[in-house]
């Protein structure tokens, strides 16, 4: 096991860190081997994946002691952002620790903010629905990362709910009094979401005009940015792997019975994000140095490679 693990691709930046106990982590691994029993390729994604990012927030709560380590998560739309954090955090108690995940989605405009925005840019097609740069409520965000950021122990906060059932897909902000209320201590919050990191880039290198509010946009989330102190990315080594993953989690959704968008409309909603790959994804904010950031590469069957 020992061996398999150092061979990843992953496992090599864990060095950075300092050395990591053998005996953890084959628990955390039998563990994570019961939860997933049966899935696809299970020893590379626990082995690869799942357990050097653990490992790598280890580290990082360890560094920040007596309050909350903060990391920002980038993924592809259904590349697993949301299974690996699940994961992730159901092992941190039997590590000693605690942690919750918060989605970038939930800090999404409200859907009469939202209408508002894609009528003041007729013809947009990156504005017209939630999604892109330019789509959150960014003080919003701030408040709520802070807060997290301070949370000690008998101090609470409310987190906000972004419900995208509502509106046939579409999404709106749920009413405050169904928000999440969190409790201190915390020990590790992970903030995930496709475009967390994203940074603007030189307008001259932007050949669709209509991209060019959502790069100006980017600048005001460094604001969240400051926030975290680590930052990890799941990179997909071809941006065109998004479409089949977002395709497969929307399915996977309407299989649990829950309202989503057709596979008409959400292959159209998919394929307004994909410029938004090519000019921003796959990197962590400048400000993050080597030993803050995590990258790993990710293959058509979300494999670590």
């Amino acid at each position: 096991m020992r061996e398999f693990a150092r061979s990843g691709p992953a496992f090599r930046q864990l060095s950075r860190h300092g050395e990591v106990d053998w005996h953890d982590w084959a628990s955390a691994a039998a563990a994570l081997e019961r939860e997933l029993a049966g899935a696809a390729d299970l020893d590379r994604r626990v082995h690869h994946l799942y357990l050097p990012v653990l490992w790598f927030c280890l580290a990082g709560a360890r560094r920040a002691a007596r309050r909350p380590f903060v990391v920002g998560l980038q993924a592809p739309q259904g590349a697993g952002k949301t299974t690996l954090s699940k994961h992730v955090l159901a092992l941190l108690p039997s590590l000693g620790l605690t942690g919750l995940s918060v989605s970038v989605d939930d800090f999404y405009l409200t859907r009469e903010e939202q209408v508002r925005l894609a009528a003041a840019n007729p013809g947009n097609p990156y504005l017209e629905h939630r999604g892109y740069p330019g789509t959150h409520d960014v003080a919003l965000g701030e408040r709520t990362l802070a807060e997290l950021r301070a949370l000690g122990a008998g101090a609470t906060t409310r987190v906000p709910v972004y419900d995208k059932s509502q509106h046939g897909g579409r999404g709106d902000r749920a009413p405050a009094a169904e928000w999440r209320e969190i409790a201190g201590p915390v020990d590790v919050v992970i903030l995930e979401g496709w475009m967390l990191g994203f940074e603007p880039v030189p307008e001259a290198t932007i050949t669709d005009a209509r991209l060019v509010h959502s790069n100006r946009a980017l600048a005001a989330y460094d604001r969240w940015h400051r926030l975290l102190d680590a930052f990890v990315v799941l990179r997909a080594i071809d941006p065109r792997f998004v479409l089949k993953w977002r395709v497969e989690a929307e399915d996977a959704m309407k299989a649990k019975g829950l309202p989503g968008l057709s596979r008409e409309d959400i292959e159209d909603y998919v394929r307004r994000f994909l410029p938004a790959y090519d000019l921003w994804a796959g990197r962590a904010p400048a400000r993050f140095a080597d030993e803050q950031t995590f990258v790993v590469g990710l293959d058509e069957q979300r494999r670590a490679v």
